[in-house]
């Protein structure tokens, strides 16, 4: 796997106590096409355990800024995990931010790719402990993270969804439009436009909507025997209804086997939208920053 290494950069994260991280820009090839991800060190850290971010429908891999913060959500995120020990890759899915391709030709078996892809880069990554892999999946994330876990040939050892997309079928028919699907599933190959919810505008090959009825977050999930957590809104109106379907992924996860997953499951529910109400307040994000934080370093330690 070819890797391409870019800037090497020290930066002292927003809280005056932390420590300095280490950061670079690296890349590595999927189907052909490049990956790009930002990969954070604590510095000084003797080959920390490392969490893989996978951002949202059309995010990247800083994801969503905050308004008052002018900061990412996952940047926040890998600050204040760098500051617990913990290493952090966060990638731009092909199609979206630096990494090559199209965004019309994403899928979620396209976005699983990248991440089974990422996990097997870490193995060649010096600085961190290959064998201390954890995934973090937000929305359309949360579902690649869910069936990456079940997929992955290495082990790891641990997953937190956030308000992650439970049934794709039915989440893309709600926040799409069901006639948008079926214009898409009729569309022979060629790219249909949509608006979103939010205003943005984008478009999406055949392959997309087909996708959506094939992958099944909760089944792939159900393989994984490692602990999860699962971080669901009840104010969510684009996965919902909610805690049911954060529920949902447990229950069929605690019943798969025998594995470290019985018994070290959390569902966290709160008050909050999509965006984990970042829009009006960031008390909730950086509770659940904290939360995640505090379950993984529970499990990667």
């Amino acid at each position: 796997m070819k890797v391409l290494v870019g800037l090497l950069t020290l930066l002292l994260a927003h809280h005056p106590a932390c420590a300095v991280a280490a950061q670079k820009t690296l890349s590595f090839q999927v189907d052909g096409q490049k990956v790009v991800g930002t990969l954070e060190v604590p510095d000084g850290a003797a080959k920390p355990a490392v969490i893989l971010l996978l951002h949202g429908f059309k995010g990247s891999r800083n994801e969503l800024e905050i308004p008052s913060l002018k900061e990412g959500v996952f940047t926040r995120a890998a600050n204040a995990w760098t500051r617990k020990g913990l290493a952090s890759l966060r990638i731009d899915f092909r199609g979206g931010g630096d990494s090559e391709g199209a965004f019309e030709d994403t899928t979620i078996s396209g976005q699983v790719r990248d991440a089974l892809a990422a996990i097997e880069f870490l193995q060649t990554e010096k600085s961190i402990d290959p064998t201390r892999i954890a995934l973090v999946g937000w929305s359309q994330g949360g579902a690649v993270a869910a069936i990456t876990a079940g997929r992955s040939k290495r082990r790891l050892a641990a997953v937190a969804l956030w308000n992650p997309m439970t049934v794709p079928a039915a989440s893309s028919e709600a926040i799409l439009g069901v006639d948008v699907v079926k214009a898409g599933l009729a569309s022979a190959g060629r790219p249909t436009a949509f608006k979103l919810p939010w205003g943005a505008e984008a478009s999406l090959k055949t392959a997309y909507f087909e996708d959506l009825f094939s992958v099944d977050p909760v089944a792939d999930l159900a393989k994984y025997t490692g602990p999860v957590f699962v971080a669901v809104g009840t104010h969510d109106t684009a996965i919902f209804p909610q805690p049911e379907l954060g529920r949902m992924l447990l229950a069929y996860h605690k019943d798969s086997g025998s594995g470290s997953g019985r018994g070290a499951d959390e569902l966290w529910v709160r008050p909050m939208d999509h965006v984990f109400n970042v829009f009006q307040e960031t008390h909730t994000v950086d509770e659940l920053i904290e939360a995640t934080g505090a379950f993984l370093v529970k499990h990667l330690h």
